[in-house]
């Protein structure tokens, strides 16, 4: 198991939407999710910063493979185009990412 952070910018007057959206997420979206092995998913908001911070763990062999065949599913691609205008990604973040990819540098059981 792998656990990952990520992070992303939100713009301040699609907060209240992106909750909306999060306060009821597809089941389709949680079933492609849980299909490419993720688990534990959390999103979490600091204001005033306007960040959002991602966790999950990740149970598969073959991210690559499993983060595109969430990618190819028309689903996502329809979830993403409402979440995606009220994200701000970080300038910061690496080729080919949305949410920028964070190192993990301590863990506690």
């Amino acid at each position: 198991m792998q656990r990952m952070g990520m992070v992303i910018g939100i713009k301040p007057d699609k907060i209240a939407e992106y909750k909306q959206l999060h306060a009821e997420v597809w089941p389709e979206i949680i079933a492609g999710l849980t299909a490419a092995n993720v688990k534990n998913y959390s999103i979490f908001l600091r204001e005033p910063e306007n960040l959002l911070f991602g966790y999950w763990e990740y149970h598969g062999t073959d991210f690559a493979a499993d983060m595109q065949t969430i990618a190819d599913q028309e689903v996502t691609r329809r979830w993403w185009a409402l979440c995606a205008p009220c994200q701000v990604p970080l300038a910061s973040r690496a080729d080919g990412e949305h949410w920028a990819m964070a190192e993990m540098v301590f863990h506690m059981d």
